[in-house]
């Protein structure tokens, strides 16, 4: 999962931004679907597969263009892989993970990017460098990987195929499926995100599950 440094309008991605991004978040989920639902279906046995997209899957998105895409186009495979199998009887079950703020070192993905695929240096601006300080700092304050796990096993056994790591971001998810039915236009979510980041609910949240 990449974000960090391909954030921006759709326009401003480089073309190794877009196709980094989704080669990770979209190809990589591709690749598991293919190889392993084939795999799955033929042990004619119960079983499951976790989809992983994001809160941003599931919101406007306003930051990084090619990581909100992929995310959208990751929670879309899924609800389709959900209808296809439930009108054939299938055994395997599908849910899509949607987490919110989760303590992985996604902050430092850019060490990751393929060196053909790295975009020419750039002297990060003091507004990028407290950008990033900020979130880094923010991801150190965030769910655990573990507790992320836990919430997803749960989840298997109901059966749940969307899956929220933090519930309180409905709020967000609503501001944009409200304005959709009222058809009405986008929203920038920043406020509002921010707003659930920094309330008592949220952080009050965070320590009842790490």
């Amino acid at each position: 999962m990449v974000i960090t440094e391909v954030g921006g309008a759709a326009w401003e991605a480089t073309w190794n931004d877009w196709e980094w991004v989704i080669g990770v978040n979209l190809w990589g989920v591709l690749h598991g679907v293919k190889v392993f639902m084939p795999l799955m279906q033929a042990q004619n046995t119960e079983c499951h597969i976790i989809n992983t997209s994001s809160s941003a899957g599931l919101i406007a998105g306003n930051l990084s263009a090619p990581y909100s895409v992929t995310k959208h186009a990751v929670v879309a495979l899924s609800e389709s892989m959900y209808l296809a199998l439930q009108q054939r009887n299938s055994m395997v079950k599908v849910s899509v993970l949607c987490p919110a703020m989760v303590r992985t070192n996604i902050a430092e993905a850019e060490r990751y990017r393929p060196a053909e695929m790295r975009n020419e240096p750039v002297e990060p601006t003091p507004e990028r460098q407290a950008g990033l300080a900020a979130f880094k700092a923010a991801m150190e304050a965030s769910m655990a990987p573990a507790q992320v796990a836990e919430i997803v096993f749960d989840a298997i056994e109901r059966e749940q195929f969307y899956i929220l790591t933090h519930p309180e971001w409905t709020e967000v998810i609503q501001l944009r499926t409200d304005r959709l039915v009222r058809m009405e236009n986008p929203l920038n979510p920043t406020s509002t995100i921010m707003k659930l980041m920094n309330s008592p609910r949220a952080d009050k949240t965070r320590r009842a599950r790490v």
